[in-house]
């Protein structure tokens, strides 16, 4: 009977590859200029964004911060996961941003912000993840369908 526990136990070990075993602790993943990227979508919005080790400077398209986002709201979506992580004033950040309006845009650089931060510390993945900064925003405007006055809005009914 014991050599049928130690063999049930053999085969209750997870393979290597399977999704039980434990994962391998993530590694720091840095360019040569000390940086890491990552790229961040919200909407129809695309952020390329480089963190590194600084004074806490936030640069989009070659613009200041204060400048590009000059709403209090979305300045502060940006800073949200260094205020998670408390890492506010410890990196610079420069991003580039495309499409989408200045909301998604905003969202698109916090996302690019968090995954950038957690290539460059991996122990800050737990809690930036808790706050769902990791997880990609799927919703985007539904398209216009023919036949129609809009996505789903149908043309006025005329009895007569």
């Amino acid at each position: 009977m014991a050599t049928e526990l130690s063999s049930f136990a053999e085969l209750k070990k997870a393979p290597v590859g399977s999704p039980d075993a434990p994962a391998a602790p993530r590694e720091k993943e840095i360019d040569a200029q000390g940086r890491a990227y990552a790229t961040g979508r919200r909407k129809n919005a695309v952020a390329r964004v480089w963190v590194k080790p600084g004074t806490g400077k936030i640069t989009i398209n070659g613009r200041d911060q204060t400048i590009y986002f000059a709403r209090p709201t979305q300045r502060m979506m940006i800073q949200q996961p260094f205020d998670v992580s408390q890492r506010n004033g410890q990196f610079d950040v420069v991003a580039t941003v495309t499409g989408g309006g200045l909301s998604g845009q905003a969202g698109a650089v916090r996302h690019g912000i968090s995954q950038a931060l957690t290539k460059y510390e991996p122990a800050l993945r737990g809690g930036i993840k808790a706050a769902g900064f990791l997880t990609r925003d799927s919703r985007v405007v539904e398209r216009k369908k023919y036949g129609r006055a809009g996505a789903r809005r149908r043309f006025q009914f005329s009895k007569r």
